[in-house]
């Protein structure tokens, strides 16, 4: 699904921090797609552009960003990237994590998608040829393309070899009846549809999509949705089963799609490998890929991706501060085999504090934590400046980000003051602040290997620890971080989300989240803020969006249930091998790529 809501909905569970320290969907599957900034105040002079409220009215034509591809290029060549870690599979409705979200999107469609270029623009036609949207905006009527095409495949399970066979409205309607079924667990994306009312088959290229209320969301929700092919996992008799569905590991580590790639192999801890969709309904616009593979290598350590590039076993890295700045005068790049891009990214970076734990329940506490992390020292010296300090959770150029509301400082002495009025302090004299019995300890979850916590963490527990709080660090691999996150056994963790010219913060946000696999998996519950995301959802006057979100932004600045770090750079290096190679908002868009040998 190629990206305005499933980008925004499948989260990008970020860990691995690439760039900038965040690894955007585990290094090397940054999805970012958008024009060339070099400066955070272009891309500020492109966010405050106002978006249209409901898009387009009627509309039919082309195929979004066709421009961008070059005619007549020769389908070849390969694509080599990387990742640090394997999905636990590859559905992105049950699995909350960017790898999955990524590879589904390359081998996948949706109805329509925004320019690359202007991403905060009308949507533009994809898999549906048309659309008329009600005045009321509660009513989405949708024409599909003829002539569309699911994958032939062979059965994961039964072996079984199925035909190709064309998408229809069906498929869209299955895609609702699984994201609604209460069993299946997709709450991260489910929270996007959940004031959709129904999708009505009016024939098999002709559909309506109602929604309850109106919702400023409806707009990505709708045009944003992929079909779900229910010969494919509805495959049985009788009704469908939620619970088959989570638990039928074969199929959900297979793809079938109808988007510009396919899934070819997935080779368990080495490669994942995708192949051009020669039956893509794209071909005919012009708007298909010419790189005739993407191979994604399983590589878990930075050191080692950066040799893999240099010894030109990779094309394509996203490079992490340290690389840009100390690598900067390697051989793969004073001899011109890769090229490096740098853009402000649509992410940021935080620490989460569990608030289960008693130790972060007190607004004062997570104030007095947040004091005690020295960002700019982060910035200046692990990230290299390249990075933005961040006050909440809206892209620092956003129009919803207040300019005049200020990040909390590095300000020991004021923290420690903060924690004696929560009552910690040091009862024994043994350096650890304790309270009614309890001492103030905790355990900061690290991701084994990652290149920007294993520098970072031990700043922090130097400074917790000069104002008498012991913080332990626990290593573990990406798969079973995940779980801990979604079991919610943990103190403390350091993560990062990606995020949207036109964010809703409703999924990471709203107390809704709270219950795994829900995405607001630190516990905050706020009413007020519950109440203010509601009232932003069902905003559409742009001046009154901005003053609910700014007022959002206020709540949990005031609140710190996360200590926000900073805004990074995507630092991405790119083989000259490519040509075609553009920059939109958040980095190179490598569908559009051809391999100079591929060209015409």
């Amino acid at each position: 699904m190629r990206r305005d809501i499933w980008a925004r909905a499948l989260l990008a569970l970020l860990t691995v921090i690439t760039a900038a320290g965040l690894a955007l969907a585990i290094q090397a599957l940054e999805r970012t797609r958008k024009l060339q900034l070099r400066t955070l105040e272009a891309l500020r002079k492109l966010e405050q552009q106002p978006p249209p409220v409901a898009a387009r009215k009627e509309t039919s034509g082309g195929i979004a960003n066709a421009e961008f591809f070059v005619p007549g290029a020769t389908p070849g060549g390969r694509l080599r990237e990387c990742i640090a870690g394997e999905p636990p599979n590859l559905n992105p409705l049950i699995c909350n994590e960017a790898t999955s979200s990524a590879l589904y999107s390359l081998c996948m469609s949706t109805l329509a998608e925004r320019s690359w270029e202007h991403p905060d623009g009308e949507f533009l036609p994809l898999m549906a040829e048309k659309w008329h949207i009600s005045p009321d905006r509660l009513s989405y009527r949708i024409w599909l393309r003829r002539g569309i095409m699911w994958n032939d495949y062979t059965d994961p399970v039964t072996g079984e070899a199925v035909p190709a066979r064309e998408v229809t409205a069906e498929d869209f309607k299955f895609f609702v009846e699984v994201l609604r079924d209460p069993v299946v667990n997709c709450a991260p994306l489910r929270s996007y549809y959940q004031d959709l009312d129904s999708l009505e088959v009016v024939n098999s290229h002709e559909f309506v999509v109602r929604w309850k209320r109106p919702f400023y969301g409806s707009l990505s929700a709708t045009l944003g949705m992929s079909p779900l092919p229910r010969h494919y996992f509805h495959n049985y008799p009788g009704k469908f089963d939620g619970k088959r569905f989570n638990d039928d590991h074969r199929r959900n580590a297979f793809i079938v799609g109808c988007g510009p790639y396919r899934l070819e192999r997935w080779e368990r801890s080495r490669r994942i490998v995708l192949r051009r969709n020669d039956a893509y309904f794209g071909i005919a616009a012009g708007a298909a890929p010419a790189i005739e593979s993407r191979i994604f290598e399983v590589i878990q350590l930075p050191n080692t991706r950066f040799q893999a590039l240099a010894a030109r076993r990779l094309d394509q890295l996203n490079l992490t501060a340290e690389q840009w700045v100390r690598q900067r005068e390697a051989p793969v790049f004073k001899s011109g085999a890769f090229r490096r891009f740098k853009t402000p990214a649509l992410a940021y970076s935080y620490i989460g504090w569990n608030q289960k734990s008693p130790l972060f329940r007190d607004k004062r506490v997570r104030q007095a934590l947040t004091m005690l992390v020295d960002r700019e020292r982060i910035i200046r010296d692990i990230m290299h400046g390249l990075a933005i300090p961040i006050k909440g959770p809206f892209p620092p150029a956003s129009r919803y980000s207040d300019p005049d509301l200020r990040p909390l400082p590095y300000d020991p002495a004021r923290a420690k003051k903060l924690l004696a009025e929560a009552g910690w302090r040091d009862t024994d004299g043994d350096g650890i602040l304790d309270k009614d019995g309890r001492k103030f300890s905790f355990t900061m979850l690290q991701v084994a290997n990652h290149p920007t916590q294993t520098r970072m963490f031990p700043l922090l527990k130097e400074s917790f620890g000069a104002a008498g709080i012991e913080m332990k660090i626990q290593s573990l691999e990406w798969s079973v971080y995940l779980e801990r996150l979604e079991k919610r056994a943990y103190d403390a963790c350091s993560l990062g989300w990606t995020t949207s010219f036109d964010p809703d913060p409703y999924q990471v946000w709203h107390s809704q989240g709270i219950a795994p696999p829900g995405s607001n998996h630190i516990g905050y519950a706020n009413a007020e803020l519950d109440k203010l995301i509601e009232e932003l959802r069902a905003t559409f006057d742009m001046e009154r969006r901005i003053a609910v979100a700014r007022r959002i932004e206020k709540v949990i600045h005031e609140d710190q249930p996360y200590t926000f770090l900073y805004a990074p750079y995507s630092l991405t290096a790119v083989s000259a091998r490519f040509g075609n190679v553009r920059i939109f908002p958040g980095g190179p868009e490598p569908m559009i790529y051809v391999e100079r040998s591929a060209a015409p």
